[in-house]
């Protein structure tokens, strides 16, 4: 007999040499329907696994999480090639892994695959899902490994990198066999619905320098109602775009001569921004924080004290020699604030410091990886730093958190369901990412998980997911699109101020350390205008529109009338504008629904007459007359109270 440990600890034996889809029976047989496959001590395996000594074991099933997807996935994924075998007899066989949202597999193939043939690879997947094939398991020598992928030169390619002596695996389902790892599901039939998505061109390996191969995308699902309700959240995505919806409402462009990943902010993008930027910078001035510039290049020593330079330089820039120095593009700005804070000597009275900047940084960014604002090779940090006594980190730390909630809750609308608190450690078993000090790492997230605690907050813990430096707390966001995002954080760190010898005078005379707080609360603005985007499909609220309202005269009679409405709302510094085109009024009006304006004020003779004007809300239509006077005072509240919608 075998004691295993299931993952809410309980325990339960069986006969050595039990499978784990048995275990799963004996556990539920609802449990055995649905699983896809085993973890034993942490590494996957098929369901067909047999256990042999004691040990931890979790079943992933589609539901529960990540690796049961990938299980069903990656077996889909060999149901996709066995099916353009099938169709492209000469095809060769690249890899087909499963990914974060479904799989995709590389064929080499002699053109590339048409709707039609796509079609057809989709039709005949079914057929082989439908014939419920065993899916088999077996390993070779590599001599006889080699052998068995003779007409498969990429195959062979994979195989020769493994070691000499190991056994290599394969998986059979019957005409077709691949070489592969796994997990799979036990046969073709555990898969019930599907739908391929999108093909490309893809180089073997991710090198130009190699050949073109045909790509693949697809996904599958457990039911038909999963699938049906993915697709609906893929054209969900395709119009919260923010590219899309970027380049439709004028916010920003790119340019190859420019640079993969160097946006640039047209004057609605760069309205939008000036807003949010200023926005935030009033809300830390008016909690205590001082703003300062520092340059966007630095001397490597600089990221040499800080450890950057040890844990951070793959994502840097080049270095560039300048006389006797080197000099790169910094990546992120908390060095120099260290610099600020020694500038001078500070007394345990002028704790806390807060020092925020609105600082560009620079993240060497693959140009494949660069995403339209989202993800960018050059960023604005919407950054700061707090130097605070070890007394006061509870209450500075609750302070940056009540600063999120009011940011995000109050003014954007987020509703607090859409909120998740993320503490997030360091992976003990891979030290070598972090500074070496595990006292001061038990220390710090002892601290942040006491705080949130105490606080009543509920949160989850995450390994992995700290900073080099030190533990931090994460918010996740649950956007519109059903995705975590994190953009507002704050991490606690006992390290830079050590590595940077940083002190204060304490009430006794001597020399103390201070503990620095990192904290982002919009983040990047340029991700965080393109989450913005995504979130209201550019339907900004009245306070963060670049045009807040737009004046359309009936007829060039009315012209004078909608300019002297412009004039009293530019001296109340509302974002106005008069389309004076000689267009109809309802394409005039259609136009303002695409630019996604708030307001429109439509004025003919009437209107003109009476000094008064006709409203059209974005949200409501038509909401009839209101005195000039009136209407401003409307706007004016709507900006100043932050409405979110």
């Amino acid at each position: 007999m075998v004691k295993i440990t299931l993952k809410d600890n309980s325990i339960i034996e069986v006969d050595r040499g039990t499978a784990i889809i048995d275990v799963a029976k004996k556990i539920s047989e609802g449990l055995a329907r649905v699983a896809t496959c085993g973890e034993i001590n942490g590494e996957i395996k098929d369901l067909r696994y047999e256990i042999n000594e004691d040990c931890n074991l979790v079943i992933h099933t589609f539901e529960s999480d990540i690796e049961g997807k990938k299980a069903y996935w990656h077996t889909t994924s060999h149901i996709m090639a066995q099916a353009v075998k099938r169709l492209f007899p000469n095809v060769k066989f690249a890899i087909g892994p499963a990914i974060d949202e479904g799989f995709y597999y590389d064929f080499d193939v002699d053109k590339p695959f048409t709707d039609e043939d796509k079609m057809k690879i989709q039709e005949e997947m079914k057929k082989i899902i439908k014939e419920n094939i065993k899916i088999e398991k077996f390993s070779l020598p590599k001599k006889e490994a080699l052998e068995l992928m003779k007409d498969q030169p990429y195959k062979q390619e994979l195989i020769e990198e493994l070691p000499k002596n190991e056994e290599i695996s394969f998986y059979k389902q019957g005409d077709f066999t691949d070489l592969c790892a796994g997990p799979h599901l036990e046969s073709t039939g555990k898969v019930k619905t599907i739908k391929i998505l999108s093909s490309s061109g893809a180089y073997w390996r991710g090198s130009e320098k190699n050949k073109m191969l045909q790509r693949i995308y697809a996904i599958s699902f457990p039911k038909a109602s999963q699938l049906e309700e993915y697709l609906n959240l893929l054209e969900e995505a395709k119009q919260r775009d923010h590219r899309k919806i970027g380049k439709d409402l004028d916010l920003f462009m790119t340019h190859k001569l420019v640079g993969a990943g160097l946006p640039m902010y047209l004057p609605n993008g760069a309205t939008i921004r000036r807003i949010l930027e200023r926005y935030i910078q009033d809300k830390e001035i008016a909690l205590g924080y001082d703003h300062v510039y520092t340059p966007s290049l630095a001397n490597t020593e600089l990221y040499k004290v800080s450890g950057h330079w040890d844990h951070y330089k793959d994502d840097m820039f080049p270095i560039m020699k300048m006389d006797t120095e080197e000099m790169v593009l910094r990546p992120m700005n908390c060095p120099h604030h260290m610099l600020i804070y020694k500038n001078k000597m500070h007394s345990y009275r002028d704790l806390p410091i807060r020092i925020g900047e609105l600082a560009h940084d620079f993240r060497y960014e693959n140009s494949g990886a660069v995403c339209g604002l989202e993800r960018v090779r050059q960023m604005c940090q919407n950054d700061a730093h707090l130097f605070v006594r070890p007394d006061q980190i509870k209450e500075e730390v609750g302070k940056v958190l009540n600063l999120i909630v009011e940011v995000y809750q109050k003014d954007f609308g987020f509703p607090s369901s859409a909120f998740q608190y993320r503490l997030s450690l360091r992976d003990k078993n891979n030290k070598e990412k972090y500074i070496d000090n595990d006292e001061m790492w038990e220390t710090a997230e002892n601290q942040l998980r006491e705080i949130l605690t105490e606080l009543n907050i509920d949160f989850y813990e995450a390994e992995g997911e700290a900073a080099f430096y030190g533990p931090k707390i994460d918010i996740q966001i649950k956007t519109a699109l059903n995705h975590d995002v994190t953009i507002p954080t704050c991490q606690l760190d006992f390290a830079l101020p050590e590595r940077f010898e940083l002190e204060y005078i304490g009430e006794d005379g001597k020399a103390h350390r201070p503990v620095v707080i990192h904290r982002a609360i919009l983040g990047s603005s340029d991700r965080f205008i393109s989450f913005l985007i995504e979130e209201t499909k550019g339907n900004f609220p009245v306070w963060l529109s670049p045009v807040q309202v737009k004046i359309l005269p009936i007829s060039e009679k009315q012209y004078e009338y909608a300019e002297k409405i412009e004039k009293l709302m530019h001296e109340k510094r509302i974002r106005v504008k008069v389309d004076n085109r000689n267009e109809k009024i309802g394409y005039k009006i259609r136009e303002a629904q695409l630019e996604k304006v708030p307001y429109m004020l439509v004025v003919g003779q009437k209107e003109a007459d009476q000094n008064i004007v006709s409203v059209r809300s974005r949200k409501d239509g038509d909401v009839g007359t209101m005195k000039i006077e009136e209407f401003i005072n409307k706007v004016i509240e709507e900006d100043k109270e932050k409405v979110s919608k």
